[in-house]
């Protein structure tokens, strides 16, 4: 059976969580299970959590199945020569009602060698922030062990950690080791590396619905953190129907599209493209079929797929492997 070529979008897979809202409802027209929904993911193969195509001809079939068919036409040459039939990414939304638990993810070398898995670089992009909102990255001056344990053990952790206020559009790249916390009231498009490796460090004594205090990975992190001072947040330039460098890393690298009218797409087959929708609406034109897409969308463009129109008024993140 020949393949058919178009942009893929994919069924939310929601998850509850003790700091998650309503606003993937009111903010991304998501139709939510409950008011305390964290994330969505958006386009995921991590295991028992892979994504169901949503549109066109492959409709309810797994993202998962359709890699193992055309693992090169879906994924791109390059990326299927260092990956193979795995998709490296995982592409979420997320509401922080409350703020996140203090954590952090290991790097490729020690998330491999604990729990067979890639280890979680991740970058996030600010799509919504109350007023008075903040993100707590790294620390705010080289730390060791010792006095990070005992600044955790007073329960003074937050005194030595950066808290950096935000807004709208802006991004931060979480190099693995970076301890790091969503703060309240930010509604956040994340990439990330596959990977569902979190080690939770400082959870303010809240309880579950259960009444439980939720596991802390202290003695696993100890290893895994980065001591030294982090330079996370990232400036770019905002051009209209441009694709404008965000973020540039080993693992991925994501653009800003300010989308006002019509942009005309040719690209190399080495990587697959995803679009996440972080403001109005787009048409994604291929050939003579077009494509409606709006805020909220997370759209998977096949590797072979090399000629296209981005049509609409819309701010678009544009990520691939380079």
């Amino acid at each position: 059976m020949e393949l058919e070529l178009y942009p893929l979008i994919f069924k939310p897979i929601f998850k509850d969580r003790i700091w998650g809202g309503t606003k993937l409802q009111s903010v991304l027209n998501k139709n939510i299970p409950n008011d305390t929904t964290g994330e969505s993911w958006e386009l995921s193969t991590v295991s028992g959590d892979v994504s169901q195509i949503a549109n066109g001809y492959w409709k309810d079939k797994s993202l998962q199945d359709l890699i193992a068919a055309y693992p090169v036409e879906l994924l791109g040459e390059k990326v299927y020569l260092q990956f193979g039939k795995q998709f490296p990414l995982l592409f979420k939304f997320l509401d922080a009602k409350e703020d996140l638990s203090i954590q952090l993810h290991p790097n490729d070398e020690l998330a491999q060698k604990r729990h067979n898995s890639f280890g979680k670089t991740e970058m996030w992009y600010v799509m919504q922030a109350d007023e008075g909102s903040r993100l707590i990255v790294g620390f705010k001056e080289k730390a060791t062990p010792q006095k990070y344990l005992q600044h955790l053990e007073d329960k003074t952790l937050t005194s030595i950690l950066e808290e950096i206020p935000v807004k709208q559009g802006d991004v931060f790249l979480l190099e693995t080791g970076t301890i790091h916390a969503i703060g309240a009231g930010i509604v956040i498009a994340e990439i990330q590396q596959t990977s569902d490796i979190t080690y939770r460090i400082y959870d303010f004594d809240r309880k579950d619905a259960n009444g439980n205090l939720r596991e802390l990975h202290v003695d696993l992190a100890l290893e895994a953190i980065n001591y030294g001072v982090v330079d996370a947040k990232k400036e770019y330039i905002s051009e209209i129907n441009k694709s404008n460098l965000a973020v540039d890393c080993p693992y991925f690298t994501t653009n800003i599209i300010p989308l006002e009218g019509q942009m005309v797409i040719t690209k190399n087959t080495d990587s697959f493209v995803v679009y996440m929708c972080t403001e109005g609406k787009l048409e994604i034109k291929v050939k003579q079929q077009t494509y409606q897409f709006q805020k909220g969308d997370t759209i998977l463009i096949p590797a072979f797929l090399t000629d296209y129109q981005l049509i609409g008024s819309s701010e678009l993140l544009e990520i691939f492997i380079s």
